[in-house]
């Protein structure tokens, strides 16, 4: 039985961040939906995986060619979820103009404002010109950035009150400390690997998540699901550029 519910939150950490299908038997289970933020990192690691296979079989594309057709790949593998909550807490940290109450009612709105249009054009801008400047040699940024920005997820998660009582998020607040330590530990060993590539890549993420959270809890007093997907925006976007100068 153990077994079977450490699968389950597996497969739930895989079907909420990804669009690979999976039984939707897995969502109805409330433990399961907890004990999936531990492996929050090891998706990432899948995604970044897939991409820098990708890119490997792209190697004699042209680099603009290539880099549009990662960044395409990269927005149809996780469905653009975390796109959504960047646009959705760009229009409400302006919108809101410093109000608690007015930046939720906001990031509720399933309508995109000016400031998310640009919120998103910037970061995809950003994606695709890191993308096309990276040589062969800068490819495990791919793993690197995708593999952070749900491990800081899992750090945002353990550290910030979640303050949507019943929202997507909730549920995460429960998630078993270890694991979640364990798959942390996991994740810093895999950046230790990459040499200087990845100690540059996590001080870029390491940066971007307290910054962020700093900036939740002085306008929120905690997170939400709408700005936990913008920090996964910001550090792949950070990680990508990062690398690019390293």
């Amino acid at each position: 039985m153990a077994g079977a519910g450490v699968t389950r939150g597996l497969l739930v950490a895989i079907g909420f961040l990804t669009r690979i299908p999976v039984p939707a038997s897995a969502f109805e289970d409330g433990a399961a939906r907890e004990r999936s933020l531990a492996w929050y990192p090891l998706v990432g690691a899948l995604i970044g995986g897939v991409l820098v296979a990708l890119a490997w079989g792209l190697r004699d594309a042209a680099p603009l060619l290539r880099a549009a057709l990662l960044l395409a790949a990269w927005i149809a593998l996780t469905g653009a979820m975390h796109l959504d909550g960047l646009a959705d807490s760009a229009d409400a940290w302006v919108g809101g103009m410093g109000d608690r109450a007015r930046t939720l009612a906001i990031m509720q709105d399933p309508a995109s404002g000016p400031m998310g249009v640009t919120a998103i054009v910037a970061v995809l801008l950003l994606k695709f010109a890191a993308l096309a400047s990276a040589s062969a040699s800068a490819w495990p940024a791919l793993l690197l950035a995708s593999l952070l920005a749900r491990a800081m997820l899992v750090a945002l998660f353990l550290a910030t009150p979640y303050v949507r009582p019943g929202g997507l998020g909730d549920a995460l607040q429960r998630a078993p400390r270890t694991a979640c330590g364990l798959a942390l530990l996991a994740s810093v060993i895999v950046v230790a690997c990459c040499g200087l590539r990845g100690v540059v890549a996590l001080a870029a993420a390491l940066l971007v998540l307290a910054l962020w959270r700093r900036a939740c809890l002085a306008r929120l007093g905690g997170c939400t699901g709408d700005t936990a997907g913008a920090l996964v925006e910001m550090v792949e976007v950070a990680v990508l550029v990062a690398s690019a100068f390293a």
